[in-house]
């Protein structure tokens, strides 16, 4: 069994933006209560109390947009402060990061995962539900102050949508050519999205991979990182390619992963809705720390099972959360 020791948190459910992908348009989404959600102070009492004693060394900060959670800069120097702690990561739509990337940067966060589906304006905006001002500038403001603050490797994830964004996959992959960054494909996923998805379908990595290939030719990168990410680059590019490949290519034997929500459920699978177990009630209940740890130390032992369901068919029927609400 793969070593799983990578926890992404999904710190609010709540966006700034409305991403097709994510919460689709008509789609209602019902917010979580204030009161609903985990303190801060819950959380990082799991974190120290349950996840850190069962392994999970390495953390994902997503949403919704994290960066909408009150007291998220201090959130990122708390658990950093773990000695247990290895790694630390945020996942951001970006609009809010030109003024916080630097205090995020000094808290101790070093890696970076920004969206950026579209480098045209207009489709930008369609992307993400937006009709007013343009906000994609002010994303791509956030994305070069993060860049000269330091973090590194600063990744631009990619959702590719056919016949929305795919024609800039190659725009797309030349900015890793000049800059140190990573670019990573993400192959579209109907997880709250099913109307957009039947409407629309997905395209391959290796389409897209082909792509690149007569343009530029492509060579397997000795850079690897922390997901599931099959990396690869340009050759003599300063920066990766990396392609995320959940409906096409099963990678279910090496997930290391589970996804904590904003609310205080477990989920092991992305692709499959079995197996969640609350830990927020019982914790708020007065259960022991012994009692929770055995909870996940239960799930952890049967998360492959969980994984490998729907490995033939990548997934089937509808999700009962957005992927706003399970945390990417």
């Amino acid at each position: 069994m793969n070593l799983v020791d990578y926890l992404r948190i999904s710190l609010i459910d709540r966006c700034n933006f409305r991403c097709q992908y994510c919460m689709p348009e008509g789609t209602e989404i019902n917010y979580i209560l204030q009161q609903n959600l985990l303190t801060l102070d819950e959380l990082l009492t799991l974190l120290q109390e349950v996840f850190i004693p069962v392994g999970f060394t390495r953390f994902r900060l997503t949403g919704g947009e994290p960066l909408l959670r009150l007291g998220v800069v201090e959130l990122v120097k708390q658990i950093n402060a773990f000695p247990e702690t290895k790694d630390v990561a945020m996942t951001t739509n970006g609009f809010l990061l030109a003024e916080m990337a630097e205090d995020l940067y000094n808290a101790g966060l070093r890696r970076i995962n920004i969206s950026l589906d579209s480098l045209d304006a207009d489709i930008f905006d369609q992307i993400i539900g937006n009709r007013g001002r343009s906000r994609w500038q002010q994303v791509w403001a956030g994305i070069q102050a993060a860049y000269q603050v330091g973090f590194n490797p600063l990744k631009l994830n990619v959702v590719v949508i056919p016949g929305v964004n795919d024609h800039e996959v190659l725009d797309l992959a030349k900015l890793t050519i000049e800059r140190q960054w990573h670019v990573r494909f993400i192959e579209f996923m109907p997880i709250g999205n099913n109307d957009l998805f039947v409407d629309r379908g997905w395209i391959s990595s290796e389409q897209l991979r082909q792509q690149i290939r007569e343009k530029w030719g492509l060579e397997a990168s000795q850079v690897k990182g922390n997901g599931p990410a099959d990396v690869f680059q340009i050759p003599g590019a300063k920066g990766t390619l990396g392609f995320i490949s959940q409906m096409s290519e099963c990678f279910c034997d090496r997930c290391n992963r589970m996804r904590f929500s904003a609310d205080g459920w477990l989920r092991p699978c992305l692709l499959n809705e079995t197996g969640q177990i609350d830990l927020k009630t019982p914790l708020r209940q007065g259960a022991t720390f012994e009692e929770l740890r055995e909870k996940v130390s239960n799930l952890l032992g049967i998360k492959p099972d969980i994984n490998f369901k729907q490995r033939d068919s990548g997934t089937t029927g509808n999700y009962a959360r957005t992927m706003s609400q399970i945390g990417g």
